[in-house]
């Protein structure tokens, strides 16, 4: 591998190493990669990776990407025996947004770490009251809105609610995702007070031909 795209396998190198347990520690995760995401020349390195990736590996890439109403999703890694995955977000521009994404308050069903590439966008973050008896939220509230520009890096649990009510064109950033740690993702949008619990297709095969 190409000296200038071992940010990458370093970051793998240390992840799969047996001082983090990505589904406990995450906080200590975020700690060493915000050190990493620091490093001079990120953006150069993976913009060689993609540009030098053989066809057969692009086509994989492709194929396990997906949009979003708000961003392209494209995956960078994603190993059966690694308990991470590598990720770009690619924002669309913001008069193209659809709502019911990252402009909703929302949960994730994995953990992760994210820097901001380029771009920038504005980060809430929320406290939601989730009613048991039908696993939705019923209210909302901001906690801490903050403007995130290049060079930000952060984390969230999939426990934590928040928002990207808006970002700038051309915004792209590089996330670390933990393997799935819940079934479902929650959203609320808070205008019209409407919850959705979300269900990823793959997990539903089980269930596909009993509703036929």
């Amino acid at each position: 591998m190409p000296i200038r795209v071992s940010a990458l396998g370093e970051l793998a190198e240390q992840l799969s190493s047996a001082e983090f347990d990505l589904s406990r520690r995450w906080g200590s995760v975020d700690k060493w990669f915000a050190t990493w995401a620091e490093q001079p020349g990120l953006r150069t390195n993976l913009r060689h990776h993609l540009l030098e990736l053989p066809a057969d590996q692009a086509a994989t890439m492709i194929k396990r990407s997906r949009e979003t109403t708000t961003h392209f999703a494209w995956c960078l890694r994603d190993r059966p025996d690694e308990p991470f995955t590598f990720w770009l977000h690619e924002y669309k521009e913001q008069r193209d947004w659809r709502a019911g994404y990252a402009d909703s308050v929302h949960n994730h069903r994995y953990h992760f770490c994210t820097t901001i590439l380029r771009g920038g966008y504005l980060h809430e973050r929320y406290t939601a009251t989730i009613t048991p008896e039908t696993d939705r939220i019923t209210s909302a509230e901001l906690v801490r809105s903050t403007p995130c520009p290049v060079g930000a890096s952060g984390f969230l649990l999939a426990s934590d609610f928040h928002r990207i009510p808006r970002a700038a064109d051309g915004t792209m950033t590089f996330l670390v995702k933990s393997r799935e740690v819940t079934p479902w993702s929650l959203s609320y949008d808070p205008d019209t007070h409407e919850s959705h619990r979300h269900v990823p297709v793959e997990t539903r095969l089980e269930h596909l031909a009993s509703r036929l």
